[in-house]
């Protein structure tokens, strides 16, 4: 007798993780491969981190904490809101998770119901839609733009022809890089009070922008969750921690969820995200590479014929509109894979219906690698005939 496969199971695969492996599969055979693919720093943790990290191991147990993190870290993180965005968010209201991905995880179990309906801009972080699906939620797709900024609207929620009871807002955005103004935060922030809906604001690419300041959707709706990570801007991805700031009602069911769920994040990653803090000089530093690196790119892709560029204010992405060349982006970044060595992501991970004319470009390595793939690149497109 065949057995029950359950239907959550067969959400869409994370397709830049299959392009990781092809990449992988590359270099086993010898080949070199430039990332371009992945959504990571190409640096490990800062040096304060590593050190608290090894204190860590020698001085603690190291066993399980509270579910919702030592209090250290909380207390840390509201600190870090008093610092950078002038909020008073009490460390009680901050939930330490493992990773933003568990931040995501608990907040729709949270605040949802099968059945509910979540608004999301698209192009956008595949994931949102790929777990909505899984825990029986809608996901209502926003289909964003360059005219749009590729971020969500007021005008866009007020079209639907049926209500939603969440808006997803990603601020900078993956895969496009693109950033919400105080006054669109406002706008979107306000709408959704109005009509019940709860709000999700995405902020892991906080820290990481190119002139234009980041807006905290908590300094204008104290009803929203903030997801935050250490995995982008404090370049900590596989320590998994993140953590959520999350309004008094939500405490409680949140704390429950993740006792059940996770127990506890990673202990010996709490202990040292503490350290975290104290690291922004070198931090700065990562910044700076990738502001490089964004400049030559923005000179260099309209050079090998990808000028429909978003306009990247934040993250380190450029999302590229390829339908001068191709309608099959996945073909089209396997072509550029197994031709050049450059790893490049297909816009259908972000959005479905048309990414198949887009692909994301990412730019977290070192610069001397990015300037090597964009001069790869040139030099493959010179040659490329549509596809």
């Amino acid at each position: 007798m065949t057995l029950k496969v359950a239907r959550r199971g067969h959400v869409p695969a994370f397709m830049v993780m299959e392009v990781m492996q092809a990449a992988a599969d590359r270099v086993a055979t010898g080949k070199d491969v430039l990332h371009m693919e992945v959504g990571q720093p190409g640096t490990p943790a800062p040096r304060g981190v590593r050190e608290a990290a090894k204190t860590a191991i020698d001085a603690d147990r190291l066993g399980y904490t509270v579910a919702l993190g030592i209090d250290p870290l909380r207390e840390a993180i509201a600190q870090h809101y008093r610092d950078t965005y002038d909020l008073d968010v009490p460390a009680e209201q901050v939930v330490v998770t493992t990773g933003s991905s568990a931040g995501f995880l608990l907040s729709f179990l949270a605040c949802f119901d099968p059945g509910d309906r979540v608004a999301l801009a698209e192009p956008g972080y595949p994931c949102y839609r790929n777990i909505l699906q899984a825990l029986g939620l809608t996901p209502v797709s926003l289909p964003v733009d360059h005219g749009s900024r590729y971020q969500p609207t007021v005008a866009m929620l007020e079209s639907l022809e049926e209500p939603v009871d969440g808006l997803i807002l990603a601020s900078p955005s993956n895969p496009t890089g693109t950033m919400v103004s105080q006054g669109e935060m406002a706008a979107l922030a306000g709408h959704c009070r109005a009509n019940g809906i709860r709000l999700i604001s995405d902020e892991i690419y906080h820290g990481i922008g190119y002139g234009m300041s980041p807006v905290c959707a908590a300094g204008h709706d104290d009803a929203c969750i903030v997801i935050n990570s250490f995995s982008k801007y404090f370049s900590m991805t596989g320590w998994r921690i993140g953590w959520m700031v999350v309004p008094e009602d939500l405490i409680k069911p949140i704390e429950r969820l993740a006792q059940n769920m996770f127990i506890s994040p990673p202990t010996l990653s709490q202990h040292a995200a503490v350290a975290a803090f104290d690291c922004h000089e070198e931090l700065a530093s990562n910044i700076a590479v990738y502001a490089a690196n964004r400049d030559l790119l923005l000179t260099a892709l309209p050079d090998a014929g990808l000028d429909r560029l978003s306009q990247a204010d934040g993250a380190f992405y450029i999302y590229a509109n390829i339908s001068e060349w191709t309608d099959d982006s996945a073909a089209f970044c396997r072509a550029l894979l197994d031709e050049t060595g450059v790893a490049i992501t297909p816009g259908l991970d972000f959005d479905p219906i048309r990414g198949g004319q887009t692909a994301r470009i990412s730019f977290s390595r070192g610069t001397a690698e990015i300037a090597e793939a964009a001069s790869r690149l040139q030099s493959w497109m010179a040659k490329r005939r549509r596809i």
